[in-house]
């Protein structure tokens, strides 16, 4: 089967998401303009770069993440585990401006160092971030979307103690979450290493 803008009957639902997959999630935190903070998770997210590191987040629609990044200048990264996986949903609501999903959800602060925005206390693992960049993206015939790319450069990285093990964080351990197609998650439970042949 193969098919280009017209997708066939026997496949009433879109199979893009399952198939690029596991994709992790990204758990944003950001501030409006008041102040007041905001959280939700991304499943267009990935890290992009390293020296310096660098993630980004995609929104379909410009909704509050991409536009209080934008506007602020900054965001948080908190990793979203199995343990959190009812609250990283709860956060996934459409809530209105001005609702706070850390307080919707349940949820402590972290105290963030360089930046203002707060991440997710919980989390074993969590990143400032500064903005870089936010682009409205174009389709292949030039013409706008409605997807917003967010690119942020790491600016401070946290980890709970615990989590490090022979002075490396055991990603095992924390039980990552990542979204697959559909209503589908899958959880981080093992690992295997292999290393790039030397020339």
């Amino acid at each position: 089967m193969h098919y280009g803008d017209d997708r066939p009957d026997a496949l009433p639902h879109s199979p893009f998401k399952a198939i690029i997959a596991p994709r992790p999630i990204g758990w944003i935190g950001t501030l409006d303009p008041g102040g007041k903070a905001n959280l939700a998770p991304y499943s267009f997210f990935n890290a992009i770069g390293s020296s310096p590191d660098m993630v980004m987040f995609s929104s379909e629609g410009a909704k509050h993440s991409s536009t209080y990044a934008r506007e602020r200048g900054e965001f948080t990264f908190s990793l979203s585990t199995e343990e959190l996986a009812k609250q990283m949903n709860i956060t996934s609501g459409d809530e209105p401006s001005g609702v706070n999903e850390f307080e919707v959800a349940e949820l402590e602060y972290g105290t963030s160092v360089v930046i203002q925005t707060p991440f997710v206390a919980a989390s074993p693992a969590a990143l400032e971030c500064v903005t870089l960049e936010v682009r409205q993206l174009s389709d292949r015939h030039g013409t706008l979307t409605d997807n917003y790319l967010v690119i942020g450069e790491v600016v401070q990285t946290h980890i709970k103690d615990e989590y490090i093990k022979d002075g490396r964080f055991d990603t095992v351990a924390a039980r990552p979450i990542a979204r697959m197609g559909y209503h589908d998650y899958t959880t981080v439970t093992e690992a295997w290493e292999m290393r790039r042949p030397k020339r």
